[in-house]
Order: structure tokens, then sequence, then C-alpha cells
């Protein structure tokens, strides 16, 4: 679970960076909706929305890569860019050895499987984005302090991480190979089976899809219901200005149940997570959280939102996609029919009103209360009842140790007395520092004396392993390392 919640934390960074891209995009779809729909665009206001709608796109199409870095530097032990480096030359390893071209020359037999195809055309996505920023963040962490023989002592230290990585991710791309497909072809006879299901199916599909949202495998379900892998499209029926008349199914009903949701359910779910955010950090939460909510109900626009909390809460994202489950079902079985040519958000819901299989669009009013109110009181429940730990309710741990002041200005002193506690320099391994921390690995644990370590004058001593030891000294860490550096 604390693996869980530091990959979380790691990838705050590089979702704070997607709302505003979301809203751009929402106003340029507004201004220029020949974006979305096709035809000719002409005119200032139709340019300046194709200008925003670019704009937007280019982090919100590139959202994998702003994981493959967020999580790199994020997930390394001292939040060092040489992670982000690895952690890139791991995703440019993988997506290129996977990309379709790559894979249907190596194994022809994939261009005659329109499933693996298709698998391996959606192998640059968010979940081999995390996957590969781990892979760099875990390299760096391990292999930093390498020393090599004379003849390679250019490639030693963090000179080596990247190269390393490179190598584990061509083994991570030969598992990926046989696994990925297999996934990815089990996810479509999923949707195949859930298809006779009526409306509960609806809700099914709309369960998984987004509880598959972090992997990107929700790539493979929607090919089945909104395009015409198995004989469906209902997105591109819906859009072709067809009616129910003209399928063999209630047309819109695998898109419907969204609307609610994103329009007003994550806004609701946002208001319950910034009234239970601390105090110190309601402005945090209410930063995140809010422009993620606007973000969604403009264009539908949902990672913002989910990418902020789907790691630190793993229960709430459960429940989450349960929802969306939930309302699919009852939007279904109402009536109210409205389809998406991009996402769900207040955009695409007055565009496709005109279209003739929109069906009982004023519902959105009373479904969109509805789910407004149910997620708020849902999340906020889930959120006090298990202590859930959301955008603005993280531990608190890093801040005050920011505070921490350390009672002993003379560095060498500080450091000779912590390194005589820690059972002298013998009995190190290695020297690390974050912002706050020495983090150290020793040989012998019976012989640190954190009594001794303490009165060095530091705000605490930490033993997360038997092998491990982590000093609090404060923001002014880099100094004592420095010193103990020296002594090692």
């Amino acid at each position: 679970m604390k693996y869980l919640q530091k990959l979380g934390k790691s990838l705050m960074l590089p979702v704070a960076c997607l709302p505003i891209c979301g809203i751009l995009m929402g106003i340029g779809y507004a201004l220029c909706p020949a974006t979305m729909q096709g035809g000719e665009i002409t005119g200032f206001l139709n340019l300046l929305g194709f200008f925003l709608v670019k704009a937007g796109g280019a982090l919100i199409d590139n959202m994998a890569i702003l994981f493959v870095i967020g999580v790199g530097v994020g997930m390394s032990d001292d939040h060092d860019g040489t992670a982000g480096l690895a952690a890139l030359a791991s995703w440019l390893m993988i997506t290129n050895l996977l990309a379709v071209g790559t894979v249907t020359t190596m194994m022809p037999s994939v261009a005659d499987n329109a499933n693996k195809s298709l698998a391996f055309a959606k192998i640059a996505n968010p979940f081999i984005g995390i996957i590969a920023g781990i892979i760099g963040a875990s390299c760096y962490n391990k292999f930093k302090g390498t020393k090599l023989p004379d003849w390679l002592s250019f490639f030693s230290g963090k000179r080596c991480v990247a190269l390393i990585s490179g190598v584990v991710s061509i083994v991570a791309s030969a598992v990926l190979l046989f696994v990925w497909p297999i996934v990815f072809g089990a996810l479509i006879t999923v949707g195949q089976g859930i298809v006779g299901l009526g409306p509960v199916g609806a809700g099914i599909y709309a369960f998984l899809n987004r509880l598959l949202i972090p992997t990107g495998l929700h790539h493979a379900l929607n090919n089945v219901f909104w395009f015409d892998t198995i004989g469906l499209g209902d997105l591109s029926h819906f859009w072709a200005g067809e009616t129910s008349a003209d399928v063999t199914w209630s047309l819109g009903m695998y898109m419907s149940g969204f609307f609610p949701c994103m329009m007003f359910g994550i806004p609701g779910a946002a208001l319950a997570m910034i009234q239970t955010a601390k105090d110190n950090k309601k402005k945090v939460a209410i930063g995140l959280v809010a422009s993620a909510a606007v973000c969604s109900f403009v264009c539908g626009v949902t990672e913002p939102f989910e990418f902020g909390f789907m790691f630190l809460a793993p229960l709430l994202y459960v429940i989450y996609a349960l929802l969306y489950g939930i309302f699919t079902v009852i939007t279904t079985l109402v009536g109210f029919r409205a389809g998406f040519s991009f996402s769900a958000g207040a955009t695409d819901l007055l565009f496709s009103a005109s279209l003739p299989a929109a069906q009982k669009t004023w519902m959105i009013i009373p479904l969109g209360i509805a789910a407004f109110v149910v997620f708020y009181l849902v999340f906020r429940f889930a959120i006090v009842k298990f202590d859930l730990k959301t955008p603005g309710r993280e531990d608190d741990d890093l801040e005050e140790e920011k505070k921490a002041v350390l009672s002993n200005s003379d560095f060498t002193q500080v450091a000779s007395i912590i390194l005589e506690g820690l059972g002298g320099k013998a009995n190190v391994k290695s020297l690390d520092n974050c912002i706050t921390r020495l983090r150290l690995e020793i040989n012998d644990y019976t012989l640190v004396d954190e009594k001794k370590i303490k009165s060095a004058g530091v705000a605490g001593v930490m033993r997360p392993g038997k092998n491990s030891v982590q000093v609090i000294v404060g923001t002014k860490v880099q100094f004592v390392a420095d010193e103990m550096k020296k002594m090692l």
C-alpha cells in the first residue's frame, strides 16, 4: 500500500499539468466544432478554437510521457533527473520494440490477427508509461553508485543507469510481446459476452471502462462497444445520424451513462475531497481537484481527477468505477441518450443533442443532480470512514520534517556523531539523502545506537528495514550528508 501511495504522489506533478489543457480543449471545441465533427475551418473564432484544441492536446495526447518522467523522478530515492532520463529511455525502448511495425516484422502472423494488431497499436499508453517510470526509478535506486573497471569508468555511477534501464526494458518488452495481446484479447472476449445483457451489460462495461483506465486496457473494451469490432459501433452509428431502428440495440446506451458522472459526479466527488482535506492543505486540494472537475464538466477529460487519487486510495477508485456502472444502468433504463466523439462533457452533449439518436437530453439535469449528490456523499463517507489519502490528506511527515531544526550548526560534528552512532564507517554500506533525511544502508543493525545519533541534535531516527536507517535532519541535510561522505 505504501508503494502505491508513493506512486500516487509521484504522479501529482504530471497530473497537475493536465487540467488547464482539458479546459483549453473544451473552449476550443466550443469555438470550433469542426475540430470534433469535421468540416472546413475558417474564420477567426474557428481558427482560435483549433489553436486552443491543439495547445491542450499537446499534453493530453502525450500524457503517458508525462507519467514516464513524473514516475521516474518521483519514485527515485532523491528525485534525481537521471531517473527521469532512464525512464524516458525505457519508454522509448518498449514502445519502439512493441510498435505494430516492429512486431509484425518479427512475427508476421500478428498482422493477420485484428485483435493482436490493435493491442500493439495501443501500446503507447499510461500503463506502459508507469512501467517505464518504475523501471527507470528502480534502476537509478539500485545502480546509481555502481563502480565499473577503469576502462569502463566513464559509465560508472549515474551514467550507467539509463544503459541498465534499457537492458531491463528489452526483457520487459520480450515479456509484454506475449502477455499484452493475451490480456487485450481477453478483455475483448469479455466485452463480447457483455453485449447480450442489456442495461446491466452497459453498466458492467462502464464499470470496467473506468477500472481499466490506469492500465490503458480500457481501449480494448471501447473498441468492442464504440466501434465496429464485433458489429456494434455505438459511437460510429450514433454520429452517422442513425437511430435505434437502424441497429439491433438501443443506440447510445454505451455512451450515455458517462455524461452525468463526468459532468456532475466528478464535481461532487471533488467537493468531498476539498472538504475532507487537512486545513493546511485545502488550497492545494482546491488547486488540483477543482480545476480537474471543471475540466471534466466542460470536455469530459477525467484523467487529471482520476490519476490524482487512484494510487493514493485504490479502494476509493474501485468505488468510483462502481458508481459509473450504477449510473449507466439507471441512465439506460430511463431513456436518456446522448453521444460523444471525444468524451462525455458539456461540449459533446451540446453537439450530440441535435442528432437523431439523442433522446430525453433534458434529463441530464435530474440525473446530474443525483450524480452530484451521490458521488459527494459516497466519497465523503468513504474518505472519512477509511481515512483514505486523497489529495490534501497525505501524511504530513515531509512538511513536518521541513520544519525540523538541527540543534547543532557544526555540520562536521553532527556528521561525526551520527557516524559514530551508526557503528562507524565500516558499518555503513551506502549513504544517500532526500530533501530532509539521510538514508543509509548498514551491515550490522546491532551496532546502531539511536540515542547517540539523536545526541547530534537531529529531529529523529527511523528504521524502515533491518539494514536501513533514516536520520531526520531537516532542510540542512545536504550539508550533513556532504560532511559524512568526506568521512566515508
